[in-house]
C-alpha cells in the first residue's frame, strides 16, 4: 500500500508488490488553506485506505506527503497548533532574517539549499517570534509524513518518530551530504534544541501498525513520485500540480547560492535538485473560471491561438512566488491590446507563463551541471492537451507524458515492496507517450521581458 497525502487529498493505491498490478484504490478530500489540523491527515488518509479496502492482504506500507511543513507536538505527543504548510508564506520575512544572519553561501554549503519561507527551519523562527506561548510547549517538531508514519504504528512516544532524508532535507537543519542534522541552525531558528524525528534508511523497516503491517520509511512527495515514475540520473520530472515542480534525479548533489535550486536528498539514495514554483494548476483553474470554461474548453482555446498569445504575456505569481523567491509577487497579465484581449489568447497565455516559469527552473537546474537527459511531465496539470504539447516548444525539447496513475502513490506502494522483499521491483510502466514539436522561443522571450519589469 502507498499513500500520497498531498496539499489537497489522499490517494491511496494498492499494488501487487510482485508485479506492481494495481489491486485497489481509494481517495479522500483534504481542508483548503495553508494551515491545517494534522488530525484532517489522518482522518481522510483513514478513509482512503478504507476505500482502498483496508489492510485486507496488505504486508507493507510507505507515506508519501506533501514536504516541507511544521507539525509540532508537545511531550505528550499532542499537536500545539494547526500544521503550517509548504504553501504558508508567513515566514517569508524569518527566511530573509535567516539568510541575512548566515549569509547566502552558508546555507546552501550547510544544507544544500538556501531558505525560503517553505521550510521548516523558517516556520520555527516564525512560531519563535509570533506565538512564544506555543513555542514554549514544543517538545519535537515533525514533517507532514512523519506524523502520519509515526500514526499508523499507533505508538504515542516521541523517540519512534521517524523521517526519510529526502523530506530531511527540506527543513532547513539536515544536511544531504553529511546526512546529519544541522542543530546550530535550528537553534539560531528557533532558539533551543527539540526531538527531531530519526533518519531512516531507504528500504528500512521503521514500525508495523497494531495489525502487523511493516511501515516503510515513506518520502517527500517530490521523491516519492521520482520512485514511482522510475525515473533515474539524467531524468527530470516535471510536475504541474498545485506548485510547479522540476527536480532531477542525479548522482552528485548540488549548492545553490542563489537559491533558485534546492539541493534535496532522494528516496532511493541519490540526490534530487529541484527548483519548485508555488504556481501550477490552480493558474489554469483561476483561467477557467474566469473564461466560464471547463479544463477541456480551455485546453482547446489555448491551441487555438498562435504561440506568444499574440503578444499576451502573463506573469503567474498569483500565489507569491518562490522561483524566484518573491512571496509577496502579484500576478500581472501584459500586452494587453484590443486586438489581442481574446478568451483564446488568454487561455494561451497561461499555459504559456506556468511553463516559461518551469522552463526558468530548468535552466536554474543545467546552471548546476545537472545533468538533463529526458523530462517527464506530470502532475494533475499533465491532463491538459495543451499543457502536453505546448510545453516541448517552451521547455526546447520533448517530454514524456506517463500513461495513468497517482506517481506518488505509486512510488510510496513501491517503496513498501522493497521494505518487504529488500530489492526495489522492476514492476512495468506501460502508457507513456512522447509529445515533441519545434522550440518556439517566442513565449519565452517575451516573458523574459515583463518578468524583467515585474521584478523592478
Amino acid at each position: 500500500m502507498g499513500l500520497d497525502s498531498s496539499t489537497q487529498s489522499c490517494k491511496v493505491v494498492v499494488r501487487d508488490a510482485e508485479t506492481g498490478a494495481l489491486v485497489r484504490h481509494g481517495r479522500a478530500e483534504h481542508p483548503p488553506g495553508t494551515e491545517v489540523e494534522p488530525s484532517a491527515w489522518e482522518h481522510a488518509a483513514r478513509a482512503a485506505m478504507a476505500a482502498a479496502g483496508g489492510f485486507d492482504g496488505v504486508a507493507a506500507v510507505s507515506v508519501g506527503a506533501q514536504q516541507h511543513g511544521m507539525v509540532c507536538l508537545d511531550e505528550t505527543g499532542a499537536v500545539i497548533r494547526p500544521a503550517l504548510l509548504w504553501n504558508d508564506t508567513r515566514s517569508a520575512k524569518a527566511a530573509g532574517e535567516l539568510v541575512a544572519e548566515f549569509g547566502a553561501r552558508h546555507w546552501a554549503d550547510a544544507v544544500g539549499s538556501v531558505p525560503v519561507a517553505s521550510f521548516t527551519v523558517t516556520k520555527l523562527r516564525w512560531l519563535a517570534e509570533h506565538e512564544p506561548a506555543n513555542a514554549d510547549r514544543v517538545a519535537a517538531v515533525c514533517l507532514p509524513h512523519d506524523w502520519l508514519t509515526w500514526r499508523l504504528s499507533g505508538s504515542t512516544s516521541l523517540a519512534d518518530l521517524t523521517t526519510d532524508r529526502s523530506d530531511a532535507s527540506g527543513t532547513g537543519y539536515w544536511s544531504p551530504v553529511a546526512e546529519e542534522y544541522r542543530l546550530d541552525l535550528l537553534v539560531a531558528a528557533f532558539g533551543r534544541v527539540v526531538a527531531l524525528p530519526r533518519v531512516a534508511a531507504a528500504a528500512e523497516v521503521v514500525g508495523r501498525t497494531p495489525d502487523g503491517v511493516l511501515i516503510g520509511p515513506g518520502a517527500g512527495d517530490n521523491a516519492a513520485a521520482a520512485l514511482g515514475l522510475h525515473a533515474s540520473a539524467g531524468d527530470v520530472v516535471v510536475s504541474v500540480g498545485t506548485s510547479g515542480v522540476v527536480a532531477a534525479v542525479s548522482e552528485s548533489p548540488t549548492a545553490d547560492p542563489s537559491g533558485l535550486v534546492a539541493g534535496f536528498a532522494s528516496a532511493s539514495g541519490d540526490y534530487l535538485p529541484l527548483a519548485c514554483t508555488l504556481n501550477g494548476a490552480r493558474v489554469l483553474d483561476a483561467t477557467a473560471a474566469l473564461l466560464g470554461v471547463d479544463h477541456a474548453a480551455l485546453a482547446e482555446l489555448a491551441l487555438s491561438a498562435r504561440p506568444g498569445a499574440d503578444g499576451l504575456v502573463l506573469v503567474p505569481y498569483l500565489d507569491g512566488e518562490r522561483t524566484p523567491d518573491l512571496p509577496d509577487a502579484q500576478g500581472a497579465l501584459h500586452g494587453v491590446r484590443i486586438a489581442n484581449l481574446t478568451a483564446a489568447n488568454v487561455a494561451r497565455a497561461s499555459v504559456e507563463g506556468i511553463l516559461c516559469g518551469l522552463a526558468d527552473a530548468l535552466d536554474a537546474l543545467r546552471a548546476q551541471s545537472v545533468r538533463v537527459e529526458r523530462l517527464i511531465l506530470t502532475g494533475g496539470a499533465a491532463a491538459s492537451e495543451a499543457v502536453r504539447r505546448i510545453a516541448p516548444s517552451v521547455l526546447g525539447t520533448p517530454v514524456t507524458v506517463p500513461g495513468p496513475g497517482e506517481q506518488v502513490a505509486d512510488g510510496a506502494a513501491r517503496q513498501a515492496a522493497w521494505t518487504l522483499h529488500g530489492e526495489l521491483p522492476a514492476w512495468p510502466l506501460t502508457g507513456s507517450r512522447v509529445y515533441d514539436s519545434p522550440a518556439e522561443p517566442v513565449a519565452r522571450r517575451q516573458y523574459a521581458a515583463v518578468r524583467g519589469m515585474t521584478l523592478r
